[in-house]
């Protein structure tokens, strides 16, 4: 495959993700600021934080309300991981590799694009308005993995989409759990109260973990909800779980073969799936949440740029070396 191809399509798969994770983690948001006690501020910038955008919004000299975060996470093209810009950017990349994709997903990507872009020039939003826009933009989203997963071949083009889908919800489900970081109770004392109940169930929807926490674990307990979105083996947006089925996706492009490493993507996926592999919750929280996951964050994206290096800069790479002799 073409590295400009593997690209188009491993950033197609991240874009999308990305896309549906903002619409996620805002709408649990919303309904979150709902509930509320009457003298407590609604908590928008801790969302800003977690995506890595913090000074880019700060340029702009606004508060972070509710109006303004949700337009600069959604709509402002300006920010470039906002979810306009990502289904944009997915587009984008779709429509590079058009030869390579279905009919169905191409025809479902382009109206994604278009209800977004259409949704964008509206200048006055409710609540309800504001939920059903985002729950359309899951369930499109949901709707494009539903069209891959059951007509896409699983060649390359397939394990670079799943790839970049994996790496990408192991980066997301790390910001959004490293919200509760963010958000400074009252007091100390509120710890273990309904309102630091009410977070934490809020951070286990933003990621559809909910109900499936209750059934293993049952109550809402801080440490419990650590290791189920870090280390669970097997719900599907636990880190642990991304980067076990993105190291399967490197594996499968690399070629199988004998057992180790074959690059220096494969290495660094590998280090880092040992390193949650052999951890337990203990140590996530005696490290320091925050400082955990910020670097697991870093790792990440060291993944990302060994990836690119190998298999994206292929053409380049040779060049540079034919130029040496």
């Amino acid at each position: 495959m073409l590295s400009r191809v593997a690209n188009s399509i491993y950033w197609l798969g991240r874009y999308l993700e990305r896309a549906e994770n903002y619409a996620r983690f805002i709408d649990v948001n919303i309904n979150l600021s709902m509930d509320l006690p009457p003298d407590m501020n609604e908590q928008w910038e801790p969302l800003v934080l977690a995506t890595g955008d913090h000074e880019l919004f700060k340029t702009k000299n606004l508060k972070f309300d509710r109006k303004n975060v949700i337009h600069f996470l959604t709509f402002d093209s300006e920010n470039l991981n906002s979810i306009i810009s990502s289904i944009t950017f997915a587009r984008e990349n779709a429509r590079i590799i058009r030869e390579n994709l279905t009919k169905e997903t191409w025809e479902k990507l382009n109206e994604l694009y278009h209800f977004v872009q259409k949704k964008s020039t509206k200048k006055e939003w409710k609540a309800e308005d504001l939920r059903e826009f985002f729950e359309s933009v899951k369930n499109q989203v949901l709707l494009l993995y539903g069209l891959a997963e059951s007509t896409v071949a699983r060649t390359e083009g397939w394990h670079f989409r799943q790839l970049g889908m994996y790496l990408e919800r192991a980066d997301k489900t790390s910001r959004i759990l490293d919200v509760k970081y963010h958000i400074i109770l009252p007091s100390p004392t509120m710890i273990g109260t309904p309102l630091d109940f009410l977070h934490w169930t809020a951070l286990l929807k933003s990621v559809t973990a909910f109900n499936t926490y209750r059934r293993i674990y049952g109550n809402i307990d801080s440490s419990n909800v650590v290791e189920f979105l870090v280390l669970n083996k097997y719900f599907p947006r636990s880190m642990f779980y991304c980067l076990v089925e993105a190291e399967k996706c490197l594996q499968k492009i690399s070629g199988e073969g004998s057992s180790g490493y074959r690059n220096s993507a494969e290495k660094a996926m590998g280090e880092l799936r040992s390193k949650l592999e052999f951890d337990d919750v203990s140590d996530v929280i005696n490290s320091g949440l925050h400082e955990y996951l910020d670097d697991m964050q870093l790792k990440i994206n060291k993944i990302s740029n060994e990836i690119d290096r190998n298999f994206f800069q292929i053409k380049h790479n040779f060049v540079s070396q034919i130029n040496e002799q």
